[in-house]
C-alpha cells in the first residue's frame, strides 16, 4: 500500500496541485490537508478516495498557485473604509499623529482579496485532477502488487511442500514412537501387557496425531492462492488466513516428538511470517 502519486491543472488564473501519499495501515485512514479556499471541496474529495482505497493511511494534500499574469492586488473598498475611519479616530488621541501610508493599508489582513473563481467550475476541475491522480497512485499500487503476488505464491508453493513432507513422515514417526515404547516397556516389565500397551499407544497416537492441522493449512494454502486472483481488496482476508496458517503451526509444533517434525514446523513458521509482512503491503 505504500505509493505517492501526484498532478496538477489549471483553473482561470489558478494551477491546483495534488499529492496523494500512502502508507501501511490495517485500516482506511484518510487525511486531508486543504487551503481554506479550497475547504468547500473536503468531503468530495474524501468520498472520492474512500471509494478508491479501502485500506492504508492516505494523506491527500490540495493546494493552489496563481498564474505569474494574473498577480494583480484586488482591492475591498468596504475594509479600506472602516480601516480609514478607525486611523483618523485613533489620531485624535495621538500626541504627534502618523498617518498610515497607503502601503500600510494594503498590508493589513483583509484589504486585499482574491478574485473569485466560479465553484462549481473549481470543485469539477478539483474532482478529475484527484480521479487522475489516484488512477496513478492506483497504477502503481496494481504493479507492486502483482510483484508482491508472485512472491506469496512462491510461498504458498513452499509451504504446501512442507505439508507434503509432514505427511510423508508422519507415519514413520507413529512407528517410531511405537518401537520405542515396547523396548523401554519390556525393559522395565518382565511380563508386559501388549494388549494393554497397544491401547495406550493408539491413545498416545491419538493425541500426536496432527492430519487435521495439516489438511488446514493445505486448505488455506488453496484459499491464500484463490484470493491472490481475485481482482477486489483481500488485504484483510489475508491477515485472518495468515493468524490461522500459523494457529496450525505451532499446533504442529507443539504435538511434534519428532525432530523432523519440529523442523517443518519451524520452516512453516518462517514462511508464514514472511507472508504476513508482505501482506501488509496489499489492500
Amino acid at each position: 500500500m505504500t505509493a505517492f502519486a501526484d498532478g496538477e491543472i489549471n483553473v482561470e488564473n489558478l494551477t491546483i496541485l495534488c499529492e496523494l501519499r500512502s502508507v501501511n495501515h490495517r485500516y482506511s485512514d484518510v487525511s486531508v490537508k486543504l487551503p481554506e479556499r479550497l475547504r468547500f471541496v473536503e468531503a468530495d474529495v474524501r468520498r472520492l478516495i474512500g471509494d478508491k482505497l479501502k485500506r492504508g493511511k492516505i494523506e491527500c494534500g490540495l493546494s493552489y498557485k496563481k498564474h505569474p499574469s494574473a498577480q494583480s492586488f484586488n482591492i475591498n473598498p468596504e475594509t479600506v473604509q472602516k480601516l480609514l475611519a478607525a486611523t483618523t479616530e485613533i489620531e485624535t488621541h495621538m500626541a504627534n499623529p502618523r498617518p498610515f501610508s497607503a502601503l500600510d493599508v494594503l498590508m493589513f489582513p483583509g484589504v486585499q482579496q482574491d478574485s473569485e473563481t466560479d465553484r462549481d467550475e473549481l470543485r469539477d476541475k478539483i474532482i478529475t485532477l484527484l480521479n487522475h491522480t489516484l488512477d496513478k497512485m492506483l497504477d502503481t499500487r496494481a504493479r507492486e502488487g502483482a510483484q508482491l503476488a508472485g512472491l506469496l505464491a512462491d510461498r504458498c508453493e513452499k509451504i504446501g511442500q512442507l505439508v507434503d513432507a509432514a505427511n510423508l513422515r508422519m507415519p514413520e514417526v507413529l512407528n517410531n514412537l511405537r518401537t520405542k515404547l515396547i523396548a523401554r516397556v519390556t525393559e522395565l516389565v518382565a511380563e508386559p501387557n501388549f494388549d494393554r500397551l497397544e491401547q495406550e499407544l493408539a491413545l498416545m497416537a491419538q493425541k500426536l496425531d496432527v492430519a487435521e492441522e495439516l489438511d488446514r493449512l493445505q486448505t488455506h494454502v488453496t484459499e491464500v492462492t484463490r484470493a491472490l486472483k481475485q481482482a477486489e481488496p483481500i488485504g484483510r482476508r489475508l491477515d485472518f488466513l495468515m493468524q490461522e496458517m500459523n494457529r496450525e503451526a505451532n499446533t504442529l509444533g507443539s504435538k511434534s516428538s519428532d525432530r523432523d517434525m519440529t523442523q517443518i514446523s519451524i520452516d512453516l513458521k518462517v514462511l508464514i511470517e514472511q507472508m504476513r509482512e508482505q501482506i501488509q503491503n496489499i489492500e
